[in-house]
């Protein structure tokens, strides 16, 4: 009876933030953030793959054979963001931790990807993502390796989500979307496992900060 009434009264406070013009501005300009910083993202990339880098002996991908399994990847991606989406419209709150979130791992990927560089493994079968190719140069990217961006957007919508079955559909899908960048020779095992880690530290930024600047916040159960 107590988690019907606390789950009863999450939904209508929900459902109140979207008519509170304090969080609309907030969620907005965390929206703008996100734009700006992927928008930055996408020039950075430019030189990244102009850059050269150092090759990494991988014992995984030495003996996983490469294989294209793009749109899998790209079913599970857009499907995960679109369910997650859905998803955050009846919790507003995990929308705005989400870009906040991702705006803060867009920044945290480019440090990484400056003090890594890469070259792409040997067998690697081009993974053309249209969304990034359309906010990067329209050419695929091979270069962008340390840490996975899907892996990572993936683990991400996980962590931002509120409802059970969300999360364990993208948790799933997290793994999924980490095993075909592999398998198909995207990135390094270790790009991938690293991604996990640096997208759960971009989202304890934020938590952090939130439960640090709002006493709401600070009362809420943010896993």
């Amino acid at each position: 009876m107590i988690d019907m009434q606390s789950e009863t009264r999450l939904v209508t406070s929900s459902k109140n933030l979207w008519k509170d013009p304090k969080f609309l501005v907030e969620l907005i300009l965390s929206f703008i953030a996100l734009v700006v910083s992927l928008n930055v993202f996408s020039h950075f990339l430019d030189w990244v793959e102009l850059r050269g880098g150092a090759p990494l002996n991988d014992p995984i991908l030495s003996v996983l054979p490469p294989k294209d399994v793009t749109w899998y990847t790209f079913v599970l991606i857009y499907g995960g963001i679109i369910t997650a989406f859905i998803a955050c419209l009846f919790q507003p709150k995990h929308m705005a931790i989400a870009f906040q979130a991702y705006t803060v791992m867009v920044f945290v990927r480019m440090i990484a990807m400056y003090l890594t560089p890469l070259e792409a493994p040997q067998a690697i079968i081009i993974l053309a993502d249209p969304f990034v190719e359309f906010f990067g140069t329209g050419k695929p990217l091979t270069r962008d390796l340390f840490f996975s961006g899907h892996t990572s957007t993936m683990f991400l919508l996980f962590l931002s989500a509120a409802q059970k079955k969300v999360r364990v559909a993208l948790l799933i899908g997290t793994i999924l979307v980490g095993s075909f960048v592999i398998w198909q020779h995207v990135h390094y095992s270790i790009d991938v496992f690293a991604a996990l880690f640096f997208s759960y530290g971009a989202y304890r930024i934020v938590i952090n900060v939130r439960k640090y600047l709002s006493p709401e916040d600070r009362s809420d159960h943010v896993h």
